[in-house]
């Protein structure tokens, strides 16, 4: 793509990104806001509401990134933000037990089939990181299987063929991780069962456990083989090692039990965070009641967060869950997802494009190559050239996907029939632009 054809952020935004880049590295916070994968700058945003955007120079965009998943309800809703404000009268952080942690945790474990006992901490990364320490120490082994292209947050031992930001860096390792720190990290392809056995022939005697994505959706959105699930399940329990699933992008998301409960498969551990924290930072991990009381003060594995717990976090995602069981939301959230695949299926039928979508619920991803997809080599054949003019072309006609092509996109219940429709429309200009059909 020439940067001609590339956004050009307003003046503000472009000051905004100058003056970053002198004090912040690279000038953002998290690597995929730069733009990096996609070529060109990022704009810089002003104001929420909905799911729209508003930058600094006066654009507004209909929002499919939601804050990366967690504005299940859109941005800024009445009712959490009137949850937030009432909690900080109250005070903003106290480092001690307050009363909705305990509603939180009630609510969580109503919700989520697997977890008997949860704890909270303030990020997916600390969610994953202490979920894996609890399964080595509850089973006192070492080795850990995780897939390539999952992401689990930026812990060291599990930054190997990473997902996300590490692929848009075109490395999926980390400089700064010692060789040490992954020795005991076993990566194999999603949707290979030979893979899997052949790695617990190998290392079973000394599993700790299997973590993973059940819907991978920091590398598009890769869907699991049929019975893929049960296998784990069934291969874990054999060897006496834990299954982790990682829910922090689709638990709350997908369904109110995350995607455990669309299949019937119940983990040992579940990683959470995203939709309860109605914005705010928040992560959380969760499982059978005697797996998770190896957790000090019971037991011998400490884990510790001053912010743990935060009230502001807490009411804000209880108000977001809450709002979600009263007006119906998951249902509302299909019949969204409906509307906008049967429209992007139709669209490249019609222009004779046979490009793979998937869809699950409120998350979805158009990924540039006619082949199936099913792991990440599969994805990283896409064509990125392409999705770099698609994601172009969309945002400046007033609609923001992710900034890259191995992210998901996510619905939330403020978008609307309408906003779906005017987002379908730039989809099919994008499209027949990207692939030179009259428009």
């Amino acid at each position: 793509m020439s940067k001609q054809e590339a956004f050009i952020p307003g003046p503000r935004s472009a000051e905004l990104f100058t003056a970053a880049k002198n004090r912040i590295p690279g000038g953002v916070n998290s690597p995929v806001r730069a733009f990096r994968s996609v070529g060109g700058d990022p704009f810089f945003v002003d104001r929420a509401k909905g799911c729209r955007i508003w930058d600094v120079d006066g654009n507004e965009r209909i929002d499919y990134v939601g804050t990366w998943g967690p504005a299940i309800l859109g941005h800024a809703p009445e009712v959490v933000i009137d949850a937030v404000t009432e909690a900080a009268k109250q005070g903003v952080s106290f480092g001690i037990p307050n009363p909705y942690e305990v509603e939180m945790a009630e609510l969580v474990c109503d919700w989520v089939p697997s977890v008997e006992k949860v704890r909270m901490v303030n990020s997916g990364t600390e969610a994953t990181m202490s979920a894996i320490r609890v399964a080595r120490g509850f089973t006192g082994r070492n080795k850990i299987l995780k897939f390539e292209g999952c992401y689990h947050g930026h812990v060291d031992s599990l930054l190997v063929a990473a997902g996300s930001g590490a692929l848009n860096q075109g490395t999926p390792n980390s400089a700064g991780v010692p060789a040490g720190f992954v020795a005991e990290t076993l990566v194999v392809p999603f949707n290979d069962r030979e893979a899997v056995e052949a790695a617990f022939a190998e290392h079973g005697d000394d599993m700790a456990g299997v973590i993973l994505e059940p819907y991978p959706a920091n590398a598009g959105l890769i869907l699991p083989d049929d019975g893929f699930h049960e296998f784990l399940r069934e291969i874990t329990t054999r060897y006496g090692a834990l299954l982790i699933f990682d829910e922090v992008m689709t638990g709350f998301r997908v369904a109110k039990g995350g995607v455990q409960e669309l299949v019937g498969i119940i983990p040992d551990l579940t990683a959470m965070g995203k939709v309860i924290g109605g914005g705010l930072p928040v992560g959380a991990f969760g499982g059978r009641a005697d797996i998770m009381d190896v957790l000090a003060p019971l037991g011998d594995v400490y884990q510790a967060g001053t912010l743990s717990g935060n009230p502001l976090a807490m009411a804000a995602g209880l108000a977001q869950l809450k709002e979600m069981e009263r007006i119906g939301g998951y249902a509302r959230l299909e019949q969204l997802g409906v509307q906008l695949e049967t429209g992007v299926r139709s669209i490249l039928n019609e222009i004779g494009e046979d490009l793979t979508f998937h869809r699950v619920g409120s998350m979805f991803c158009l990924f540039f190559t006619d082949q199936p997809v099913r792991n990440l080599q599969d994805v990283m054949r896409g064509n990125s050239e392409a999705f770099a003019g698609f994601f172009h072309y969309s945002l400046k006609n007033g609609v923001y996907f992710a900034p890259s092509a191995f992210e998901a996109g996510f619905i939330s219940c403020a978008h609307d029939e309408v906003a779906i429709g005017n987002t379908l429309e730039v989809v099919e200009s994008a499209l027949k632009s990207v692939f030179r059909h009259g428009i």
